[in-house]
């Protein structure tokens, strides 16, 4: 009497008489004998599996919580079955601890910072797990790396002690920046206003010295008879003034008593006394 057993498509049929693995059957309509064989049923097709919560520690000792996700197939169902009690629990094993090694050579920065290169380095390290466990890994992703609440309490003070200080930062620069324009302002102000004073410093100078450099061409080119007449008419303004007395050398009197005006301005001093 044979039995009937019908192998869907992307599936194997592991024939087993009397416990012991005998022959391989594929999809379509099979025959075995009941009660001395039994035939165990392989799925063949892609299968995803997600691994949540998995916790690891990064190089500078920062626990990140992971969540990844990864498809694989079997591509060797007797390996599968028979040469590993749960070949499933495994290569979930193997997958964690690659992660692991991965992600402890880094810092918890890098790891944040770089999951597509987590990502190739655990397809690399994990490889083709077809002759130990008959099975394939055929993709794996890193879905979530979540640091623990302490570590994201931290990094967040130390963001906002980043931000603060470069706001802190920012401020200082402009003030000291606009300290800097207002004292340069000041500066040039100054010195505007001394180059200004000295240029009128040395115009009045040039102006006086060209006055004194005029009154002594115009001196140099007088005569005596210049002087003598100037000496003349500062006797007739003493005439005109309350003054009566002159006090002067007896040399001096014999020279203007020379003169006639002199001599009348003399005379007239001498009568109003």
């Amino acid at each position: 009497m044979f039995g009937l057993k019908v192998v869907r498509q992307n599936h194997v049929g592991l024939v087993e008489t009397l416990g012991k693995y005998s022959r391989e059957v594929r999809a379509g309509l099979n025959f075995y004998i009941p009660i001395f064989q039994k035939v165990r049923i392989v799925d063949l097709a892609m299968i995803p599996l997600a691994l949540q919560g998995y916790s690891v520690i990064t190089k500078d000792n920062a626990e990140v919580q992971t969540n990844v996700t990864l498809n694989y197939h079997v591509t060797d169902a007797r390996k599968f079955e028979y040469e590993n009690s749960n070949s499933v629990e495994s290569m979930i094993q193997l997958v964690r601890g690659h992660l692991r090694d991965i992600i402890g050579k880094i810092d918890l920065n890098e790891a944040l910072g770089s999951t597509s290169k987590i990502n190739a380095d655990l397809a690399n390290a994990i490889g083709d797990l077809t002759n130990t466990y008959g099975i394939k890994v055929d993709r794996v992703n890193i879905d979530e790396l979540k640091p623990s609440a302490s570590i994201t309490e931290s990094m967040e003070k130390q963001i906002r002690a980043d931000r603060e200080k470069t706001a802190a930062i920012a401020k200082a620069n402009g003030e000291a920046r606009s300290i800097e324009i207002e004292t340069k302002a000041r500066n040039d102000a100054t010195v505007s206003t001394a180059k200004a004073e000295a240029a009128a410093t040395i115009a009045r100078a040039d102006a006086k010295a060209y006055e004194i450099k005029k009154l002594n061409d115009m001196l140099a080119s007088v005569d005596n008879k210049y002087f003598t007449a100037q000496q003349i008419q500062a006797f007739s303004e003493l005439a005109k003034s309350p003054t009566n007395t002159v006090v002067m050398s007896k040399d001096e009197i014999g020279k203007y008593s020379d003169i006639p005006v002199t001599a009348q301005v003399m005379n007239q001093m001498a009568n109003d006394k």
